[in-house]
């Protein structure tokens, strides 16, 4: 048999697959990066609480390819009534739009070890993430929109 064949059609094959994991890849949402969160809307037992982040606190999450963690203070340095200090992170799923956050660190330590499911949404540079947080033993059972702008 002729090497050179044979070497033409590993090569060929080599590039189909690479071409048809590229595309497969650009298929999903482009979540990995920074993010500012603008606004939070949480919605538990008939009440709504709207959070505007660009005021007095400032929240960011980053994603990379297998990993979140995210980080709020307030603005004020801890100085005041308003002092406040939130982080966590862990490892996270997105299948189509469905992204599953696996909490495994966190300050607030009854979060710790709960999954979230979230719809998420991106246009242009903002994200939109939709979900239900519920921890049965803290009695938290609640809707959770997010709106965040991509830091570049």
């Amino acid at each position: 048999m002729n090497k050179i064949p044979f070497v033409l059609l590993i090569t060929l094959f080599g590039l189909a697959c690479r071409t048809t994991t590229t595309i497969k890849e650009s298929n999903q949402i482009p979540l990995e990066g920074t993010w500012k969160l603008l606004s939070g809307t949480l919605i538990e037992k008939g009440d709504t609480v709207k959070t505007d982040y660009t005021k007095s606190v400032a929240f960011i999450k980053i994603i990379n390819k297998t990993h979140f963690s995210f980080l709020k203070h307030d603005l004020n340095k801890g100085k005041d009534s308003t002092a406040s200090f939130d982080a966590g992170g862990g490892t996270y799923t997105l299948v189509d739009s469905t992204y599953t956050e696996n909490l495994d660190f966190c300050n607030a330590r009854d979060w710790e070890g709960n999954a979230f499911k979230f719809t998420v949404s991106i246009h242009n540079d903002t994200l939109i993430q939709k979900g239900i947080e519920k921890i049965e033993k803290s009695g938290i059972d609640r809707l959770n929109i997010e709106k965040y702008l991509r830091i570049k």
